[in-house]
């Protein structure tokens, strides 16, 4: 099972893995950590990451980027309209109304969803994590800001199935940071005692997010959170680079907004000018050559200039830091350290900013960039049964306060209720009761304009069917359960009707729902207050719609408090399971992702055989350079000057075809091609590695013959040691040997009067096969081990006579001089024997 943390930033990303024992940020092809959030659309394929932002001068029209905050949104929305005259791409909108991306792919215009978009730069970090792993990645944990909605956070989770991704768990980015600083720990306060409070300040590229989290052994409490979307790095971008345009402008009469290619170099020296500033206090220049109409524009700025020129961003910083101090009501005194991560961070103004506001040193102990990321991994470790990780709770917060409304009949008109406020615990459960007689619908929506960065604040609705009265013909009891989950979304989880009969006195209920006994005793716990509503029919009960509410999520214990309550008549409860119908803001449809998908495994398979065209147009491209080195290097010797001379002019032909029409061609052709020029460029590399190789295999084979005519000489010579040798089989082997001496001399010597440029007289394998057929002919007979002398058993003297032989066997086994004379000559036996010898 993979565990993978993917931090899906907007201009940038990081992967994280659990491994070894501990959390490792992993690089992409490029020995890279940070995989920049672009995607490029070509004429054959995409390009994602590293690769798509190299072409986003080139490419521009059809390099994306910067898509992260278009989740969720329509295309009306006043954000989109906005930003839609600072993109060099263009947005479009799609038949439901959302946002969509217009691009040239593949020769033809396409409009892609953000979810797709969102889902390609998914791919991307799954491939890297995957060549990390070696293993494939399903499972992972993705971060999102704390401030996005539930139609932003099911845009990712939709985006993240597109990719193939099972997310366990969308993650609050500054949660992630604040796993990532607490479960290190080891001096965190014991659960009973007073919680260490620690202030993250998370300043990306587009967004700025604070929250404050109580930390105790084995677990963090997020406390409340605050964050001011249009506030990150990028902004400050934006105004170096209306410095400059005005500048330019000026200077060199140049209208740089005019120019998509200009404006985008520009904003890419604009940042690294930022990034200077932040280390250095001087003036610092800002030069781009041919940056419009063949003009060299040149300028300069130092850090003093840009923080009065960003002056009303900067004034920015203090409004959510206030804002999370009103809301846990915390003095600063309360506070033990502020750690500070995200890119922006590291502008001086800003520091200066929040250490002053908070009146201490900053801390920094975590990697500003890659923390979100990490704790992502870790949240994804502790959910996955592969990894055992230290126990470490994680409670998290709602950002905005979410209600419901409904048609009530009572009151003619709107009933409405408050379910989650703000900063309410996350993942959390309420059942809440109703009394209805029919079907009814159930409107979520974020009660408070104000405080969302966004024009509408619907949730969905929510149909609960199949509600019919009671037997009596009174209005049937309906428990709703509504849930914030682990991804930070609301749902109606589910709806069920409870019939309540009562039993005659000293009856025994027959069958009782323990669930049901156990949800009404909660709701006596927590119950809020209930306002007594008349019915159309005139009837005297109240229609306590959602004001019994019962919390599933703890407050267990308070049962203990309540004053004993009256004995009550014995009942039997009967619950029923209804259907919910759910109609989300902004979701798609089951058709629609699954269209997706199926689109999006068509686009990997594309790029996959892009990539193998490519790939055989390159080997074509390198064969001609090597050849064309080679040819004057060390394949000189081995070639005809007149073969040479072709040869090149062939290569020179391929070179100019691979730089014309040969430009784009099929991966075939390229195969093609690769295949006739080894026709006449493989024979001269064969002969040069027989040449180098031809030595050595000669080299073997003559050692071997020497020594095999050692042992025949020496049998010859009535040597003791080889004297059990046949005499018929070593003359046999004799010849064989001479036979192979001479064969090998006359090689030898035709090769050497051969000209190198010709096919060899005998080649590599040749050598190697009369090698091994002589070590098969003369090995078993040469090497045949010297029998051992028989041994007659000894004689007794006894008196009794000789013993048996049976005994004499026995005695001979047991006598230790003898034992040791066997075994001198058996070893004697085994030296004789020629070692093994290696044959290729």
């Amino acid at each position: 099972m993979s565990v993978v943390g993917f931090d899906l930033g907007f201009q940038s990303c990081y992967v994280a893995v659990a491994r070894a024992g501990g959390i490792e940020t992993v690089a992409n092809e490029y020995s890279d950590r940070c995989t920049p959030s672009f995607v490029s659309f070509g004429q054959r394929n995409r390009s994602i990451g590293a690769a798509a932002k190299s072409q986003v001068v080139t490419n521009c029209k059809n390099t994306v980027q910067g898509f992260k905050r278009f989740h969720g949104r329509a295309f009306a929305d006043p954000y989109i309209q906005s930003n839609k005259s600072n993109l060099v791409y263009d947005l479009a909108q799609l038949p439901s109304g959302s946002t969509g991306i217009k691009v040239m792919y593949m020769d033809e215009e396409r409009l892609f969803s953000i979810e797709q978009v969102s889902g390609m730069l998914l791919t991307k970090l799954k491939e890297t994590a995957e060549n990390a792993l070696k293993k494939p990645v399903a499972d992972c944990v993705i971060s999102v800001p704390s401030f996005f909605t539930d139609a932003e956070r099911r845009s990712v989770m939709d985006a993240a199935q597109i990719a193939g991704l099972n997310c366990l768990r969308l993650m609050n980015d500054t949660t992630a940071v604040s796993l990532a600083y607490g479960i290190y720990k080891q001096d965190l306060p014991a659960p009973e005692e007073k919680p260490r409070n620690v202030v993250f300040v998370d300043l990306g590229h587009s967004g700025y997010q604070v929250s404050i989290c109580a930390f105790n052994k084995g677990k963090l409490k997020t406390m409340a959170t605050a964050f001011d979307p249009d506030l990150g790095g990028k902004d400050f971008d934006d105004i170096l680079v209306s410095h400059f345009c005005e500048d330019f402008r000026t200077k060199y009469k140049l209208d740089v907004k005019s120019k998509p290619r200009a404006l985008v170099r520009l904003y890419q020296e604009c940042e690294k000018l930022k990034k200077l500033m932040s280390a250095n206090s001087s003036d610092l220049p800002l030069n781009i050559e041919c940056f419009m109409n063949d003009i060299d524009v040149s300028s300069k700025l130092n850090r003093g200039q840009f923080e009065e020129m960003c002056a009303g961003l900067l004034a920015k910083v203090e409004g959510p830091l206030r804002s999370i101090m009103e809301q846990t009501k915390m003095k600063k005194e309360d506070i033990y350290a502020v750690e500070i991560v995200g890119g922006a961070s590291r502008i001086p103004a800003i520091k200066e900013r929040i250490s002053k506001f908070f009146g201490k040193e900053l801390s920094t102990t975590l990697n500003a960039d890659e923390a979100v990321a990490r704790g992502c991994a870790l949240q994804c470790a502790i959910l996955s049964p592969a990894f055992k990780v230290r126990e470490f709770s994680i409670t998290d917060v709602v950002p905005y306060s979410i209600s419901l409304k409904w048609n009530s009949a009572a009151e003619e008109g709107l009933s409405d209720c408050e379910v989650f406020p703000r900063n309410h615990a996350a993942p959390f459960s309420k059942v809440l009761t109703f009394y209805r007689k029919e079907p009814f619908t159930l409107e979520a929506y974020y009660n408070n304009a104000k405080e969302l960065p966004y024009p509408g604040t619907a949730i969905g609705q929510f149909l609960i069917k199949n509600v019919v009265p009671q037997a009596s013909g009174e209005c049937a009891k309906v428990k709703v359960k509504v849930r914030v989950n682990i991804h930070g979304m609301f749902s109606v989880s589910s709806a069920s009707l409870v019939e309540v009969l009562k039993l005659a006195e000293g009856d025994e209920p027959m069958e009782t729902d323990q669930t049901g006994k156990e949800e009404e005793n909660k709701m006596q716990v927590d119950q809020e207050e209930q306002k007594p509503q008349t019915l159309d029919n005139g009837d005297k009960k109240s229609e306590n719609e959602e004001m019994e509410t019962a919390t599933e999520d703890g407050k267990q214990d308070k049962k203990n408090d309540q004053p004993p309550q009256a004995k009550k008549p014995k009942v039997k409860t009967k619950t029923v399971e209804l259907p919910v119908e759910g109609t989300l803001h902004w979701q798609l449809s089951t058709d629609v992702l699954n269209l997706f998908v199926e689109n999006e495994g068509k686009m990997i398979m594309q790029d996959k055989l892009e990539k193998e065209r490519n790939d055989a147009k390159n080997n074509v491209e390198e064969y001609v350079y090597e050849m064309r080195d080679k040819l004057h290097g060390v394949l000189e010797k081995f070639v005809a000057e007149s073969d040479r001379d072709a040869f090149s002019l062939k290569l020179e032909d391929t070179e100019n075809w691979l730089y014309d029409e040969g430009e784009d061609q099929q991966k075939q052709v390229y195969i093609d091609k690769l295949a006739q020029l080894k026709e006449v460029g493989q024979p001269i590399c064969d002969r040069y590695m027989e040449a180098e190789e031809r030595p050595k295999v000669f080299e073997d084979l003559g050692r071997q013959i020497q020594m095999y005519m050692k042992i025949i000489e020496a049998h010859k010579a009535k040597d003791e040691q080889y004297d059990h040798l046949d005499e018929l089989e070593v003359t046999r082997v004799d010849k064989l040997v001479n036979d192979a001496m001479v064969w090998m001399n006359t090689k030898m010597n035709q090769q050497n009067t051969q000209d190198l440029t010709l096919d060899p007289v005998v080649k590599v394998t040749e050598i190697q096969a009369k090698t091994k057929e002589l070590y098969s002919a003369c090995n078993p007979v040469l090497s045949k081990p010297k029998p051992k002398p028989k041994v007659e058993p000894p004689k007794d003297t006894t008196e009794n006579g000789p013993v048996n032989g049976q005994e004499a066997a026995e005695t001979e086994t047991c006598n230790p001089d003898k034992a040791a004379a066997a075994a001198g000559m058996e070893q004697e036996a085994t030296e004789n024997k020629l070692p093994e010898m290696d044959i290729d």
